[in-house]
């Protein structure tokens, strides 16, 4: 990494640590409301950090896919549902680089644009008509779409002899019906409702096929990336964040509680030592694994303008691997806290059950590892590679 992305990606994150110190006192709103307060909502959005991966061409940072992990374990350190809203919606902003310029600037030109989406749906369907398409369907986990101007639904395009394709149509929220179903374990404060549509009419404009180049209108190497590419790092991201907090937080606890049935602290036990070094090297492992293997994609990117597969499958592994392993981590130290764990007022078991709605996610889920074995293995590659 040279100096200038050095400089580039130390700011983004310096922006991310002047704002955690707010998010980290709203936490608890942020858990109870299931919504990100509009005070912090103002700080990100001065920050522009729902801003990174926008093109420059409208005003966006453009940042490297490394730049977007480190602000995002920096946000999760203060609090999981923040950093889980702002890496979703880094990921739906990649669309600008699909839209014409005028929809694009329409969509994310306000200085506190945000887009959000679910999950695709296959019983989501957008039937072409004059000028556009009529688009019916339901989508859910759309993470900030309750601050969000407008949301997204991925569909399967109906043509006269059947489904062709899938193609993503993009609508006011207020279009929408919203379903307020968002009574979860963890990352409360994403606000992932529900919505719906039907036979809504969206102009051909505002659609696009998601991470295919025949629609990509940017040339940046960072829009060579996919979707599933940003989710996978971004919310590895998150995850390490949760368990470098966990981590930090028993090491101050070590330093004062006493271990039950003994008169020693923590800290000084050799098991917790021992379990605390292996925590240690686990998490930097999968840290630097991952952030070494972002930006080896990013230098090709930049050189060739292309994704070799052999990296691809290795970022798969790394993303994955670094969920599993900071869910290992979060557990670890929500183990070694003891019972001061389970208490609101200490700083480990809402990290521990936003931990475990991240490692949920597809992005975490062992099947992402089933493909890079099968690619090792010689046999042919998954697309979503």
């Amino acid at each position: 990494m040279d100096l200038a992305q050095h400089s580039a990606e130390e700011g983004w994150v310096g922006r991310a640590r002047e704002v955690a110190p707010l998010i980290a006192a709203l936490a608890p709103r942020i858990e109870s409301e299931r919504a990100l307060p509009p005070e912090l909502l103002e700080n990100l959005h001065a920050k522009q950090l729902f801003r990174m991966l926008l093109p420059r061409s409208l005003g966006g940072g453009e940042v490297e896919p490394a730049t977007l992990v480190q602000v995002l374990e920096t946000l999760a350190m203060a609090d999981g549902s923040t950093a889980w809203c702002v890496g979703q919606a880094s990921g739906c902003a990649l669309s600008a680089a699909y839209l014409a310029p005028e929809v694009a600037r329409e969509i994310f030109g306000p200085p506190d644009a945000v887009l959000a989406w679910g999950a695709t749906n296959r019983d989501a369907k957008a039937v072409p008509v004059e000028g556009g398409y009529r688009v019916t369907g339901r989508w859910h986990f759309a993470s900030g779409s309750r601050h969000a101007a407008w949301l997204g639904g991925h569909c399967t395009l109906l043509g006269p002899d059947g489904p062709q394709g899938e193609r993503t149509m993009l609508f006011p929220r207020a279009a929408a019906g919203i379903e307020d179903v968002w009574q979860v374990m963890g990352l409360r404060g994403t606000g992932s409702d529900s919505y719906s549509v039907a036979e809504l009419f969206v102009p051909a404009r505002y659609s696009f096929a998601r991470d295919m180049p025949e629609d990509r209108r940017e040339t940046g190497p960072l829009y060579r990336f996919t979707t599933h590419h940003i989710y996978g790092m971004g919310f590895a991201g998150v995850a390490l964040g949760l368990a470098r907090a966990s981590l930090d937080a028993f090491t101050v606890l070590a330093q004062e509680k006493r271990a039950a049935h003994g008169t020693q602290l923590l800290r000084d036990g050799a098991s917790v030592q021992l379990a605390l070094a292996r925590a240690e090297a686990t998490l930097q492992a999968a840290r630097s694994l991952l952030l070494e293997t972002a930006r080896a994609l990013w230098q090709e990117a930049v050189a060739t303008g292309s994704l070799p597969l052999p990296l691809r499958a290795r970022l798969r592994l790394a993303s994955t691997h670094a969920i599993g392993s900071a869910r290992a981590v979060v557990e670890s130290a929500y183990s070694l806290a003891g019972a001061s764990a389970i208490f609101d007022a200490n700083p480990f078991e809402r990290r521990f059950r936003d931990m475990h709605a991240v490692s949920q996610q597809i992005q975490g889920q062992p099947a992402n590892l089933e493909m890079v074995g099968q690619y090792l293995l010689g046999l042919p590659p998954n697309p979503r590679l």
